[in-house]
């Protein structure tokens, strides 16, 4: 599965970069008006950082608009994946954006219905928004199991990304559930790699090697 951050702080985003465990990043309005800077300006930054999908959303609410504003951010770099929300103008500027060769991240999906129509418009990623749908009192990775299952009954080229990611067991749950990808915010990347029980085992480790007196090199 790979991963993506879900952040526009560029300092961190370079930071876990250096893993080489991110795999891209997913940006939103949200974020890009918590950074403070100019959009394409940040959008530019985090394409250099990463090799991998970068996720920038339009503003527009319309098909012309979204195209408008689609195509300029296309434009900053090639690993932009333009970001259009689930609506029936989101899903026309789609099949545009999949005619003119221009990546997709179709968000905000909620139901495995909306998530057929994404596939069917051509979107090159679906988001569905597993921590929204459990806040709301749903199952938010038996979402992902239905897409999951109804993108492999029709061989859909479409990949899912879980996106609303609170904490490592969702990233586990999106793991077992088949999500091709997962955005994560920072934090909870950086969680992925912690147990208590590894630390202590690392500790005792390292006060026994200290106890011989050798040095491997």
């Amino acid at each position: 599965m790979q991963l993506f951050l879900d952040s526009t702080d560029t300092a961190v985003i370079a930071d876990l970069a250096a893993t080489g465990l991110v795999d891209g990043v997913t940006t939103n309005p949200s974020l890009i008006a918590k950074s403070g800077r100019p959009m394409l300006e940040v959008i530019a930054e985090i394409c250099g950082l990463v090799e991998g999908p970068v996720s920038a959303e339009v503003a527009a609410v319309d098909a012309e608009g979204m195209l408008a504003e689609g195509r300029k951010l296309a434009s900053v770099a090639e690993n932009v994946v333009v970001k259009v929300p689930l609506t029936r103008d989101g899903l026309i500027a789609v099949r545009d954006f999949a005619a003119e060769g221009i990546m997709t991240n179709v968000t905000l999906c909620f139901s495995a219905t909306q998530a057929l129509m994404a596939a069917k418009a051509g979107a090159t990623f679906v988001s569905p928004f597993v921590g929204r749908l459990d806040d709301h009192g749903a199952d938010g990775m038996e979402l992902i199991h239905e897409i999951r299952t109804i993108y492999d009954n029709y061989d859909f080229d479409t990949d899912i990304l879980a996106a609303s990611i609170r904490n490592p067991a969702h990233v586990k749950a999106a793991a077992i559930a088949g999500a091709d990808c997962s955005t994560i915010p920072p934090g909870v990347f950086a969680d992925l790699i912690k147990h208590p029980l590894t630390d202590k085992g690392l500790e005792q480790f390292m006060s026994d090697w200290a106890k011989t007196g050798q040095s491997i090199l």
